[in-house]
């Protein structure tokens, strides 16, 4: 029998925008893809102790997969578990393509795209509500992102595999901080050049 859960916090965040909450250890939380193809960045760091972070090498490392899906298990550095995935409706989910900024805007697409607003200043804005800084920022996932990787070795950007109302669920194993940028790239296709709004919903 399914256990009913309480939505403690629903929120739409709105195209380009950041967000953050600390998800408590048991409840959990849904990334809702409003509209399909739109990637959404996030670091989770404990709510506890900001130094304990997720890692990419750790959590790539303890389950041999560079993807992410139901199962995956998003460790620390000490390997210390901060969140499960519980489910996933898309079922591939990127670790290594990393997030966009201003400055590699300007080197992959141009001078012109210098003063685009991006993740990483996304990511700066929203960790000073917590006390976190530029130090703080590590290799990130990008849930619903599309990052397949080539027989030579590179990386493609291409278009996603999410649609309209596909989620991921994640299960807080610890008090988890959460800390998101809904993706304003326009020059590749991992938002379809036109970012949308994504729903957050923590349940326990």
């Amino acid at each position: 029998m399914t256990t009913a859960r309480t939505i403690v916090l629903d929120e739409t965040v709105p195209a380009r925008s950041p967000w953050s909450a600390v998800v408590r250890a048991g409840d959990h939380w849904e990334i809702i893809d409003l509209h399909g193809n739109q990637a959404v960045d996030c670091l989770l760091y404990s709510a506890a102790d900001h130094t304990e972070r997720y890692s990419a090498q750790a959590t790539v490392a303890a389950q041999r997969n560079i993807f992410l899906t139901t199962g995956s298990v998003l460790r620390t550095d000490a390997g210390a578990v901060l969140m499960t995935v519980v489910a996933d409706e898309v079922g591939n989910h990127d670790t290594i393509a990393g997030a966009c900024s201003q400055e590699s805007n300007t080197l992959r697409y141009g001078l012109h795209t210098r003063h685009q607003h991006a993740c990483v200043e996304n990511f700066l804005a929203e960790g000073l509500r917590w006390g976190l800084g530029k130090r703080d920022l590590v290799s990130n996932i990008n849930w619903f992102m599309n990052v397949p990787v080539e027989a030579d070795g590179t990386l493609g950007i291409v278009d996603g595999l999410s649609a309209p109302g596909k989620r991921v669920t994640l299960r807080a194993e610890i008090d988890t901080l959460v800390l998101v940028s809904n993706c304003p790239q326009i020059n590749n296709p991992c938002n379809g050049f036109d970012p949308t709004p994504v729903r957050m919903v923590v349940s326990r």
